[in-house]
This record gives C-alpha cells, structure tokens and sequence, in this order.
C-alpha cells in the first residue's frame, strides 16, 4: 500500500475507523519489547545497593555514565528501527511516523508559538505529579539515577546527543508509531493516548515506580499534543529540549535540585 494511502486511510477527518500502520504481530512484538524493558528495569532496582561501585541508593556509579548515555542512543535508534521496519512493510515510511516536515516559515513559526506554553504545562505537570506523590509511601524508595547526569564537556555533550536521539526515536517510537496502533485497534484517540502515556512510563521503569507515573502523565500530555497537531514537530523539539533541560541546563541556570526525569 502507497504511504499517501495509508496517510489518507488513518485521517480522522475522513470520519472512518483508522487503519493500523503496521501488522497487529508487529504490535505484539513492539509490546513484548517493552516487557522486556520492564523486567530489566525492576532488576536494575532491586539490584544490591552500592553494585558496580555505586554509591547506596544510586543507580550506577558515575564512571558508567558516558557508557550508559551510549546505550541509551543505541537503545533509542534500534526501537525506531523496529518501528519503521513494520510500518515500511506495510507501504509506510518515516513521514508515516513523523507526520512530515515544516512547509513553510509560517508553520515553524505557528509550531514555536505552541510550544513554549507546551513546555510551561509540561513543567508544571511534572512538578505536580512529583509534589502529589511525595507523601505516598514507598515512592521515595526507588533508586535514583543523579550519579548518571552528566558533569564533564564530553559528557554534557554526549548527554545532549541522547537528548536529541530521545526526542527523535522516541516521539516516533510512541506517538508515531505506539499511539497510533493503538488507535486503530481500539478506535478511540482517547484509549490511544493514555495507553501509550502508560507504556511509555513503563519503558522507564528502571528509574522507579514513581517516575513512572510522572513519566506516564508527560507521555499522555505528550500523546494529546500529537493527536491535536497530527505532526510530531512540536514534540520532538519539546521532548529533545525537556532532556537537556532536566538532565543538564537547569542546574546551570538554578543549582538547586527540583525533580529529574
């Protein structure tokens, strides 16, 4: 099937049901993957306290950052991959996940004006996720991923390429691909959007249940954008400049710690 076809074929103006954008195994597939992730990520955190030469109640020691940073690329890059390979078999290509790309000065333009109040509600979300789950028991007890954040130039640097290879692979891997899937077999944006809000919290559950919650709420905030614009322009530069917010830059422009992601 041409990929203008399938672009036509999960248009909501159409008033029709969408169409999946890659086979229901490959969905299985994509789901399994993230089961894995899962498994791997309560692992890491109920690994001994203190392993590999971490400090107790740190994730891993500082030295492994930049390793760490690297696999994370890898990580990102290869789950896109997954995602463009069933959507290609199908007829689809990259502006099938994507949703394309700027046509003109005007819509770079209409794109930048959105998505600084994005980012605002964004923030804001996330501390009131943070400050809602403070008083919950056993929230606080995950371990934590600070000794991971970058301190050097090369790290900064090498942060701030993960930064960008998560906005890329990541809107496409859940908003492109995820949301959209999910659409076509529930034939509800609604269900669509807080399901991949859910499974993308779970793919970071090596950072504790509580992230995962916060992470679930972004990834649903996320989800709506997407639904809204029909693109993932706006999400991809909110959600590369949100990481190296979070990650690096923050602490530059306010030392004091807030909430990290």
């Amino acid at each position: 099937m041409p990929a203008s076809e399938l672009l036509e074929e999960t248009n909501p103006e159409l008033g029709q049901r969408p169409r999946q954008i890659a086979s229901w195994t490959h969905l299985v597939g994509f789901l399994l993957i993230g089961a894995g992730v899962v498994a791997l990520g309560s692992l890491a955190q109920h690994a001994p306290a203190g392993g590999g030469g971490a400090s107790p109640g740190q994730l891993a020691s500082h030295s492994k950052a930049i390793p760490i940073y690297l696999t994370a690329i890898l990580m990102d890059w290869a789950l896109l991959y997954y995602c463009w390979g069933g959507v290609h078999h199908a007829g689809g290509n990259l502006k099938t996940l994507s949703g394309g790309r700027w046509s003109s000065w005007k819509s770079v333009a209409v794109d930048l004006g959105i998505a600084l109040p994005f980012w605002v509600l964004w923030e804001g979300s996330a501390y009131g996720v943070h400050w809602l789950l403070s008083g919950v028991p056993g929230t606080s007890s995950a371990k934590s991923v600070d000794s991971l954040l970058p301190q050097s130039l090369l790290e900064i640097l090498v942060w701030m390429g993960a930064s960008v290879t998560a906005g890329v692979c990541e809107e496409m891997a859940f908003r492109g691909y995820l949301q959209r899937q999910l659409q076509a077999l529930s034939g509800s944006v609604v269900l669509a959007v807080l399901g991949q809000g859910l499974v993308f919290g779970l793919f970071h559950s090596y950072q504790g249940w509580k992230n995962v919650i916060v992470i679930s709420v972004l990834g649903v905030l996320y989800g709506a954008l997407a639904a809204w614009r029909r693109n993932l322009r706006i999400n991809i530069a909110t959600h590369a400049w949100t990481d190296v917010w979070e990650g690096w830059l923050k602490f530059v422009v306010k030392p004091e710690r807030l909430w990290t992601f």
